[in-house]
This record gives C-alpha cells, sequence and structure tokens, in this order.
C-alpha cells in the first residue's frame, strides 16, 4: 500500500465535526481541570466549567454525562501520562541512585509542565468526596510509587543507600514533589527542578553510605 503524502500547510484545515468535537473537549479538560485545581471537586460545579468554556450546560453535556467523568477524565489522562514520562526518564538511569534521582526530576518537570493536572490528580486520593476517584486509578499510582520503591530498594541492595525501609524512603521523597505544588511560584526564584534538586543534596546526604 502506498504511502500517504504529508500534509502541507498549504492543505486545507480538517473541520469535520469529530475534530471540532476533539478539540472543544480538550478545551474542556483544560478549563475542567484548572477548577478543579484551584476549587476542588466539590467546589466546580458543571454550570462554572461551562460559563468559563462559554457554552450551555446541555452543549457540555453533549461531551461529558456528568461532572464524575469529566474528573475520571482527567485524573486517568494525567497519571498515565505522569507514569509514562517518569518510566521513560527513568530507563536513561546507569544506576539504581541514578534512577531515584531520574524520578524526582522528570516528576518535577512534570509538574511544571502539567501543574494544574498534578494538583488535580493528588487531590483525588484526599477529597473524601461520594466520588471516589481513588478507585479508579489506584493502579496507576501505585505502579508510579513503585517505579520510585523498586529503586530505592535496588540502591540499598547495591550498598548505594544504607538499609532504610524503602517504603519510608519512598513516602519522605514523594511528600517532597506533593508539597511543591502548594507553595511553589512558577515565576519564582527558582525552577521546581531546582528546587527538587536541593532537597535531594539533603535527602542523599542522610542516605549515601
Amino acid at each position: 500500500m502506498a504511502n500517504r503524502p504529508a500534509a502541507s500547510a498549504n492543505d486545507p484545515v480538517d473541520t469535520t465535526p469529530t475534530t471540532r468535537s476533539d478539540t472543544r473537549q480538550e478545551q474542556l479538560i483544560d478549563i475542567a481541570c484548572r477548577l478543579f485545581a484551584q476549587r476542588g471537586y466539590e467546589g466546580t460545579s458543571l454550570r462554572d466549567i461551562a460559563e468559563e468554556a462559554k457554552i450551555t450546560k446541555a452543549a457540555l453535556y453533549y461531551h461529558f454525562p456528568n461532572k464524575e467523568a469529566l474528573y475520571e477524565r482527567i485524573v486517568l489522562e494525567s497519571m498515565q501520562a505522569l507514569v509514562d514520562s517518569v518510566r521513560e526518564a527513568m530507563a536513561e538511569g546507569a544506576t539504581p541512585v541514578d534512577k531515584v534521582r531520574l524520578f524526582m526530576q522528570s516528576s518535577a518537570d512534570f509538574l511544571d509542565r502539567s501543574r494544574h493536572s498534578w494538583i488535580a490528580g493528588s487531590n483525588a486520593f484526599w477529597s473524601g468526596s461520594a466520588v471516589d476517584p481513588r478507585a479508579m486509578a489506584v493502579y496507576l499510582r501505585d505502579e508510579y510509587e513503585h517505579l520510585l520503591r523498586d529503586s530505592i530498594a535496588q540502591a540499598i541492595a547495591a550498598g548505594q543507600f544504607r538499609a532504610v525501609d524503602p517504603a519510608m524512603a519512598g513516602r519522605m521523597l514523594l511528600s517532597m514533589l506533593n508539597h511543591i505544588a502548594r507553595w511553589h511560584s512558577p515565576g519564582g526564584r527558582l525552577t521546581t527542578r531546582q528546587v527538587i534538586e536541593q532537597y535531594l543534596d539533603m535527602a542523599f546526604g542522610g542516605l549515601l553510605q
């Protein structure tokens, strides 16, 4: 079968209903993600999202049947993207300690790129609302945490970290990431990665042999 020619700048833009619908869904997801991060799940209504998008609630229902479906989409897509980006970065690590550092750095970079989705995803596990997003995304959360915990255990086995509890060490490092989004200003003196680098220097000073 012949390869389809690549599109050129002069080709007409695809404005089929499917394309327009996908674009609108992405816009709604971006708006909802920001509002969920700023106001929380309970504090954000479908009316808020529709008004921000300048559409009617009926038009919003065309794309998402309810707020739970929209929230689920945001949480799952955010967590899957985080797991994928972290795993790809860690593959470049030559040693277990390198992999731990790359886990933290790539997570910090993801936070910078997708701060609202990071906060919305993080809130999903602490919301305590009637909607339980933890049940929807718990396997992705566990996969993410195990990437870090397994590398810590490997560093201990290799004699690079002293014999600490890998789960406890993992929680300590994850707490650093989770709290940055609460206080760090994107336009501040330090980037998120620079903050993490300083945290890691202090943490590793208590872990390295």
